[in-house]
């Protein structure tokens, strides 16, 4: 609507201003302007302003925020130190990259995943979640493995196509993929994969991140076994994880299941998020607390955590469901403080 007021306002100074010129003045000035116009530059500088557009007003890909904001995110090291430098080196002004950026991160519940592909998202986009160059599947609620995998990977690639038309700097968020049938990527491969422009639509510039719990329990048992051997939690690094990731995701159930994704190589980044253990759990709840300016007694979270945190029986340190549910027995106690 903007775009037409717009639109409608300058031929109005056109047609106002005509009188003033003779006819071979009028053709070439009303020409010209509407030229001008039409130029991405004037739409940048009018209609931009006030709308959201696939350029970098509307997309600033501010990997430093992004980078500030993961200081919210405990026990991740991995994932602070590969996540900046994947986002950075593919969003880098001026550098063609030839292939868009796939990411596929894996985890027990509670790690952070999903707290991270919303970092990512706010980060990248001024709208943040909201922008229309955000696209998030949810595996349950769209696309159950009592579905059909041909048609969720028809819909699935339609939806990416007609989007890489309208913004080549999109990104694609797919959430619960250990939730979602066999074969639900098929379509996506060649999208994905090396492949600039074809058929005038840039498959090169878009973001995709894969979000599953799979290799979650995988993760748990190498971590485990790496810290009986005396090897800190902080000196671990991506090699210990990625391959056990990659081979998960191919052979055990869930979206990725002997996927030409994991075949073709096109997935750049397997990354694992550990399990939590106690001291995380702690600083989640203060980070909890600290929102409501709520700041209790260390019993209080003591009592917390022995009544909600459950830990894994092989090592018993590392938390079952992380840091989820906190927030609601944090929000329940901050109600009942207000209401005391």
């Amino acid at each position: 609507m903007t775009y037409i007021l717009l639109y409608s306002t300058l031929l109005s100074l056109i047609s106002h201003s005509l009188a003033l010129f003779d006819p071979i003045t009028i053709g070439a000035g009303a020409a010209a302007l509407i030229g001008v116009w039409k130029s991405d530059f004037l739409k940048d500088q009018t209609y931009c302003r006030y709308a959201e557009c696939c350029n970098d007003r509307s997309i600033p890909a501010n990997v430093y925020e992004l980078k500030t904001k993961l200081a919210n995110l405990y026990g991740q090291h991995i994932v602070k130190q590969q996540l900046i430098a994947a986002l950075a080196s593919h969003l880098e002004k001026g550098r063609e990259t030839r292939k868009s950026l796939v990411i596929s991160f894996h985890g027990t519940p509670g790690t952070g995943k999903n707290m991270v592909a919303d970092m990512i998202a706010n980060s990248i986009y001024a709208e943040g979640l909201r922008s229309q160059f955000v696209h998030k599947f949810m595996g349950r609620a769209g696309y159950s493995t009592g579905g059909n995998p041909a048609s969720y990977g028809a819909h699935i690639h339609r939806t990416v196509i007609d989007a890489l038309r309208q913004c080549p700097r999109s990104l694609f968020i797919f959430d619960e993929v250990d939730k979602m049938p066999k074969g639900a990527f098929e379509a996506l491969t060649s999208i994905v994969d090396y492949r600039s422009i074809a058929n005038g639509v840039d498959f090169s510039q878009a973001i995709y991140i894969f979000l599953s719990n799979t290799a979650g329990v995988e993760i748990s048992t190498h971590l485990g076994n790496l810290l009986v051997k005396g090897i800190l939690r902080e000196n671990t690094k991506l090699g210990d994880f990625e391959s056990i990731l990659e081979r998960a995701a191919y052979n055990l159930d869930g979206g990725l299941s002997k996927s030409s994704l994991i075949e073709a190589h096109a997935i750049d980044h397997f990354i694992p998020f550990l399990p939590l253990e106690k001291s995380h759990i702690y600083k989640c709840l203060n980070a909890e607390f600290a929102r409501y300016f709520m700041y209790p007694e260390v019993k209080v979270l003591d009592e917390i955590v022995e009544s909600v945190v459950t830990f894994d029986p092989i090592h018993g340190v590392f938390a079952k469901s992380g840091c989820k549910k906190l927030d609601k027995k944090v929000a329940v106690i901050a109600y009942q403080h207000r209401r005391s």
